[in-house]
């Protein structure tokens, strides 16, 4: 994909939106970077917080409004001297989406670099699990239709669901999420045999817990991490 070599620019990651999908994230960084020593791999500053209101709870109007913690993070990793950022979470990006041109430096946005993942992928369409903040929100639908892209969603029963595999990998029950999300992926593929696009960072971790095969989803995760390193490796 690129050439081996040290990156000069750097990335900020913030994290913590939830802390094991933040460290996959970084996982994948490392595992996937075409390096052959340490001192090939990118300069990578993580700011996590945990801390960061419920991003669904806010968008279904029932939590408080994350953007200002959000915003004040991101600028606080180009303070660092980030030169463009990322972050770990789909939902946190319809608040992102409200203040992006203020920000200093690029965001590598996860959204719109998933629904491209998944147009390479199956161009005919992909199934949409994602958080109900994210599904309401219709984030993936409006980006999926800039590139004339078509998702498929689940019944609200299914989307509960895909909510409570979420849910269980949050609370490092990673298992117990991915036999949950199983059942949901193998109904839905008998409804119509589609990509599953895992448009939560949880739900990589479920779908990879499943025993699913791996060539029939399309991981937010990965996107965005393959995205990066062709930014860090141009």
């Amino acid at each position: 994909m690129v050439n081996n070599r040290q990156p000069d620019k750097i990335l900020g990651v913030l994290g913590g939106m939830g802390p094991a999908a933040a460290a996959e994230f970084l996982r994948l960084l490392a595992e996937r970077a075409p390096v052959s020593r340490d001192q090939e791999h990118a300069v990578t500053y993580l700011l996590s917080d945990p801390q960061v209101p419920d991003r669904s709870s806010a968008i279904l109007g029932t939590g408080e409004d994350p953007t200002e913690r959000l915003k004040k993070n991101l600028l606080t990793l180009a303070g660092w001297g980030a030169d463009f950022l990322a972050v770990p979470c789909n939902t946190a990006h319809f608040f992102i989406d409200r203040f992006r041109d203020e920000l200093p430096v690029p965001l590598i946005h996860i959204i719109d670099e998933t629904v491209g993942a998944a147009g390479r992928m199956s161009p005919e369409g992909a199934w949409l699990l994602a958080t109900r903040g994210t599904m309401d929100s219709g984030l993936y639908q409006r980006y999926g239709e800039k590139r004339n892209y078509p998702f498929f969603v689940p019944s609200l029963e299914v989307q509960q669901k895909v909510q409570e595999s979420i849910e269980l990998v949050k609370s490092n029950r990673k298992a117990e999420g991915g036999d949950l999300l199983k059942g949901v992926v193998l109904k839905l593929w008998e409804e119509r045999d589609l990509p599953i696009c895992a448009a939560c960072t949880e739900l990589p971790l479920a779908y990879d817990a499943s025993g699913l095969p791996r060539e029939k989803t399309v991981s937010s995760l990965g996107a965005l991490c393959e995205a990066c390193l062709r930014a860090l490796y141009p």
